[in-house]
């Protein structure tokens, strides 16, 4: 069964990584995994999905983490409240990191223990 989300995501991925079709076909090919840039079309189009090996070498591809929310099947952490571009990540992870900073990205981002 087509899962519609497929398309919208690796389409808003490939280009939030500014990775062109050409370039991911390129990478495909070098990682024993043909898919000719029509191909990519067609799959970021929603007239065909690659399969199950290929979408998770996409994923890697272009750092989307939780595969299942990402395509809008429920995980464990509940329904997908939003997207996070790889930096948006990274600065979740570095202030996790970063136990000192906190206060002070806090208060210059104005945000409070109750928001």
């Amino acid at each position: 069964m087509k899962n519609p989300k497929i398309a919208r995501v690796l389409k808003y991925y490939r280009k939030l990584n500014e990775i062109s079709v050409n370039e991911v076909s390129k990478i495909l090919r070098e990682n024993n995994n043909y898919a000719a840039p029509k191909t990519i079309y067609g799959w970021e189009s929603g007239q065909t999905q690659p399969d199950a090996d290929t979408l998770m070498f996409l994923c890697d591809l272009y750092g989307i983490e939780d595969i299942l929310e990402t395509f809008g099947y429920q995980s464990e952490h509940g329904p997908k409240s939003l997207l996070l571009s790889p930096k948006e990540r990274k600065l979740i992870i570095n202030y996790r990191n970063q136990k000192d900073m906190q206060p002070a990205v806090d208060r210059l981002l104005d945000i409070t223990d109750e928001d």
